[in-house]
């Protein structure tokens, strides 16, 4: 048996990983990460395109309760919006979080 680290698709150099109907985008060690809901879908071809996507950019500290942890919450109608969005969230709150523990 292996021991190789699972590789991720990529999207602007962060992890993304979908089960189901659930996208986590970002690094699950770094502060925080963009969790992506797609809540319809509409079928073209042999394909399920999808519709609303639902976001919540959120911290990763589990010690913190669940509705604390959510920073910035928003809905976008299709899977390029939704992502081009959260690649502009979690890289600002990356930066944020390396400015603050920088001082």
């Amino acid at each position: 048996m292996s021991n190789q680290t699972p590789t991720f698709l990529q999207y602007k150099g962060k992890p993304f990983v979908r089960s189901g109907n659930m996208i986590y985008y970002g690094d699950l060690s770094d502060p925080c990460v963009v969790m992506l809901q797609i809540l319809n879908s509409t079928k073209e071809g042999d394909f399920d395109m999808s519709g609303t996507i639902s976001l919540m950019l959120m911290l990763t500290d589990e010690s913190i309760p669940l509705p604390q942890r959510v920073l910035k919450k928003s809905e976008k109608e299709g899977l390029y919006v939704a992502m081009d969005l959260a690649s502009i969230w979690l890289e600002r709150a990356l930066e944020e979080y390396a400015e603050g523990s920088a001082k």
